[in-house]
């Protein structure tokens, strides 16, 4: 046996009998009953508890379980909204380690220290280290919390995770870590393997405007871009574009329309990262029209381009994702078991009823099982790739058999 995953989405109205289809389906795709690996994400309709209760009963006491709550979560098979996701491995090339750590907002050092407390600097036999990082969506500290992490795992060590949602409510998000939830906190799995795992990122989204700096923050809130008001300088860039795709005038949008939502999901800030390359960041209006929030702090001094991302260039980024995962695992040789997906929400926001044709795509070009869910931000940092934290892109990981 080298390595196998197992995955399965469940629904119902009792959260632990859901957890414990999840669990039960996904474990009929393993050779054996034995469980060494255990990522759960689950909607926000149930008692967290229960779930992890109704997944224990299957899986047992020994594996090591990581997860947090979410919008919508899907498998290489289907996506579903109200649901939960499991994926399970069983291993001899791979081994885990988990922690959680908590005071996320108040100090991410002493965080990411707590939740490595236990974890090995190496592994005989088994020379390749990379992690999993996800968190509360709501903390504002990712881009602090992927630097950490890496500071604190050692540069060679490649990170992906995400940020736990709820759904769009902007209300409180969870993780897990066995058979504990928590809120303000991360957990992260070291994996150890023979073969590196093989890690992808992409965004669909181009640049529309000339840069702009940021000339007022306070923490995730933007006031002002090039000294004039943050919410009418995107208007300005925007406008034109936004009447010719959708046939509304984006200035008789109010604050809590969806439409304005989509439209700021489809249209969000980009930070320079040379070569062609962007850093998106997701932005929101409140009730004063005035303020730009962010998903995390943005300091003073940061150069933003507004972004266009449509639905297609979306479908189309989250396959090449998947397709430059897999030829990068074929050039170097490495067989793949299964993937764990890391999407952002902003994504499915503007792909709606579409966002199930990318995960099909990503299903058609990475032909193994894989799970994941949609973000309120993504963590990439691996060797030739991306570093840090991320919004509206796609993060994969290929486990290597």
């Amino acid at each position: 046996m080298k390595t196998s995953i197992g995955t399965a989405l469940a629904t119902g109205p009792d959260g632990r009998v859901v957890g414990s289809d999840a669990a039960a389906s996904a474990l009929a795709d393993l050779p054996s009953d034995r469980v060494d690996f255990c990522q759960v994400f689950c909607s926000i309709e149930y008692e967290y508890d229960a779930v992890l209760e109704g997944i224990r009963e299957i899986v047992g006491s020994d594996a090591a379980l990581i997860g947090c709550s979410t919008a919508s979560a899907f498998t290489e098979r289907e996506v579903a909204e109200g649901a939960v996701a499991v994926s399970l491995v069983t291993s001899d090339t791979l081994t885990f380690a988990t922690g959680l750590g908590t005071g996320l907002r108040e100090n991410v050092s002493r965080a990411v220290r707590e939740a490595i407390d236990e974890f090995p600097t190496s592994v005989d036999g088994y020379p390749y280290l990379s992690a999993i990082n996800l968190h509360d969506g709501l903390s504002s500290v990712g881009e602090e919390l992927a630097l950490v992490t890496q500071q604190k795992l050692g540069p060679t060590v490649s990170i992906v995770g995400g940020s736990a949602a709820d759904d769009h409510q902007l209300e409180a998000t969870h993780v897990f870590h066995d058979d504990t939830v928590a809120r303000d906190a991360v957990v992260l799995a070291l994996i150890a393997s023979k073969e590196r795992p093989i890690v992808s990122i992409r965004h669909g989204h181009e640049p529309l405007s000339d840069p702009v700096e940021v000339t007022h923050s306070e923490g995730s809130h933007v006031y002002e871009l090039d000294g004039k008001p943050a919410f009418e300088v995107w208007k300005d860039a925007v406008r034109d574009r936004v009447r010719e795709e959708f046939g509304v005038d984006v200035d008789d949008l109010e604050a809590g329309d969806q439409l304005l939502q989509r439209i700021m999901c489809e249209f969000e800030f980009g930070i320079d990262q040379g070569e062609g390359r962007y850093k998106m960041r997701w932005p929101w209006v409140e009730d004063d029209y005035h303020v730009l929030r962010f998903a995390l702090d943005i300091p003073e001094g940061t150069v933003f381009r507004v972004m266009h991302g449509t639905p297609d260039s979306q479908i189309e980024s989250a396959r090449s994702a998947a397709e430059r995962a897999v030829e990068k695992a074929e050039s170097e040789g490495v067989a793949i078991a299964g993937a764990f997906v890391y999407d952002c929400a902003c994504r499915g926001i503007v792909l709606g009823e579409s966002f199930p044709t990318a995960v099909e795509g990503m299903a058609d070009e990475l032909e193994v099982p894989f799970v994941g869910f949609e973000t309120y931000g993504e963590m990439c940092m691996g060797l030739g790739q991306f570093s840090g934290f991320h919004n509206t892109t796609t993060v994969i990981m290929l486990l290597p058999e």
